[in-house]
């Protein structure tokens, strides 16, 4: 099936890209979630306007990335939530809660779908997340989940 991008998707593209995914991928998992639209003739107006949208939202240099990255290295994150006696969490820690304690912390405005979590964080501790900043540019952020 052909579909549109509307969002990035690790492993298969970014906005406004066309790609061609199998039926129930697309049907069950990202059209659902509103990370892509089905393909159509008039849908190529609609890959020019993300497309523009994109270049808008996008870090446009290495350089500029760079800056960025050691921007968010250099910032100590610390995210304050509820946990129980042996240190497991109520819930679980999300890319949103990160991105907002990147930018409570002092750091850059961070998109929530550009953080990537290894696991879900479920305890109290030392974690490592991901931020894709460019293709070519990642930034590690250690984030320190304590009891609130």
């Amino acid at each position: 099936m052909k579909i549109i991008l509307t969002h990035e998707v690790s492993g298969l593209g970014t906005a406004g890209d066309v790609v061609d995914v199998k039926d129930g991928y697309a049907r069950n998992y990202l059209v659902p979630r509103g990370f892509a639209i089905r393909w159509t003739k008039g849908g190529e107006q609609d890959v020019a306007q993300i497309r523009r949208a994109r270049k808008i939202h996008e870090i446009a240099t290495i350089e500029q990335a760079n800056e960025i990255k050691a921007k968010l290295e250099s910032v100590k994150v610390q995210l304050a939530v509820r946990s129980g006696e042996a240190g497991r969490l109520f819930g679980s820690v999300t890319q949103a809660d990160v991105a907002s304690a990147i930018e409570s912390a002092g750091g850059p405005k961070v998109d929530k779908r550009r953080v990537e979590l290894g696991s879900p964080i479920k305890t109290l501790g030392a974690h490592a997340a991901t931020v894709r900043l460019h293709p070519e540019v990642d930034a590690k952020v250690n984030v320190e989940v304590v009891s609130a």
